[in-house]
């Protein structure tokens, strides 16, 4: 559909200077609703003008979002499998500029100019979640483009997010291009090689975000017994013991995820290094402070998130401090406690400080040695801070 074509939607006035100025997002209480834009498909690609008529750019509409319209450009294009194969072009440009091997997101949403969009690699098979209507629209398009940048084998489409639901979209898994007969995808990273069920198992994957908080861990983990909690798949666990932990203890609610992290410690001749077991995180962490033996030179916690919601901000909070207070009487004098925030509502000065207090309130005091976010594969729109969701940090406790 080329711009000639496009319905027409106008910005208020005096409403346009965000979009003007480059945001990606224009709310629904900055654009005139009238009735022909509420009979707008969602979804659909729209014309965005301010209140005289000039272009404000082109981009996805969904008349039943909060978030009513998603820039995906501020020029008179035709949105199609050129343009987003130029995106994806650019976006792998940047990958391949960070990384060696082809294993990262390669998409991240508005950061990467492509709102809605997620797209991680494993090698020669991607796994794509559509979070808006305007990416689900896309699809067919963006499926066309993926096979001209990247021909992958495989093309695993993982529409279980919640968000989609803001969106008026239903849960969809399924495998949108190509085959798998020939082996499941597969990641690489420190040292480890790990099968992963695309259909079956958790988001998209494997979380690429904390790539570089596990090569640290994996760097100080060599002779040190380890617990690694909210384990998943056991991508700390699995790189510190390949690093030459002395032992890791890897522990998750999902069975799914520990059949796959023992699968995977078993592929990578680590098993007898790296045992895993299925049980709740708080309780687990509470009987191990009965047991006096179990003290672990690092101690790893990388939870969900606590503060889904804005009423959740308060309990969410003093989950972490919670956290804090179990997991830190487990470090030995001297040792490491690694302890992630994927909550995007959680302000990360909030994070800081109940992990601060919870640490108190455990008898313990440290000191921060390394703090951070999301990976470059992760990148942050300029005009939408608020997307650095992740947090963490790497303390040595006394």
């Amino acid at each position: 559909m080329t711009i000639n074509t496009l319905p027409v939607l106008r910005v208020k006035p005096r409403e346009e200077r965000r979009a003007r100025g480059g945001h990606p997002w224009v709310y629904s209480n900055e654009i005139a609703l009238d009735a022909t834009a509420k009979a707008i498909s969602p979804g659909s690609l729209v014309r965005l003008d301010d209140a005289q008529g000039a272009l404000l750019g082109i981009g996805t509409f969904n008349p039943h979002s909060l978030i009513a319209a998603r820039l995906l450009s501020n020029e008179a294009t035709t949105i199609d499998a050129a343009f987003l194969s130029r995106r994806l072009r650019a976006a792998l440009r940047l990958r391949e500029r960070c990384f060696s091997r082809p294993y990262y997101r390669l998409v991240h949403a508005e950061a990467d100019g492509l709102p809605g969009v997620v797209i991680d690699r494993y090698g020669d098979v991607v796994c794509v979640q559509c979070n808006t209507a305007g990416a689900e629209g896309l699809l067919p398009e963006l499926l066309n483009a993926l096979a001209e940048v990247l021909q992958p084998r495989a093309v695993v489409l993982r529409n279980d997010s919640p968000v989609r639901a803001l969106e008026g979209l239903q849960p969809e898994i399924r495998l949108a291009a190509g085959s798998l007969d020939d082996g499941p995808a597969v990641v690489e990273e420190g040292g480890v090689r790990i099968a992963l069920d695309l259909l079956e198992g958790q988001k998209t994957g494997w979380y690429f975000d904390l790539a570089g908080a596990r090569a640290l861990i994996a760097a100080q983990a060599k002779g040190e017994d380890m617990l690694d909690v909210y384990c998943n798949s056991g991508a700390f666990a699995l790189t510190a013991a390949k690093a030459g932990a002395k032992s890791v203890r890897g522990i998750d609610r999902s069975e799914l995820a520990i059949a796959q992290a023992v699968q995977g410690a078993k592929d990578n001749d680590l098993n007898r290094i790296a045992k895993f077991e299925k049980a709740e995180a708080f309780p687990a962490l509470e009987q191990l402070q009965s047991d006096k033996a179990a003290r672990f030179g690092i101690v790893v916690t990388d939870p969900p998130n606590f503060v889904k919601s804005r009423k959740d901000l308060g309990p969410g909070a003093k989950a972490y401090r919670k956290l804090a207070k179990l997991a830190a009487p487990l470090v030995k004098p001297g040792g490491l406690w690694f302890v992630a925030c994927c909550a995007h509502l959680l302000p990360g000065e909030v994070f800081a400080k109940e992990v601060a207090i919870g640490i108190s309130q455990a008898g313990r005091s440290g000191r921060i040695l390394y703090s951070g976010g999301a990976g470059p594969d992760h990148p942050v729109h300029p005009h939408l801070p608020e997307s650095a969701y992740l947090k963490w940090q790497i303390l040595q406790l006394d």
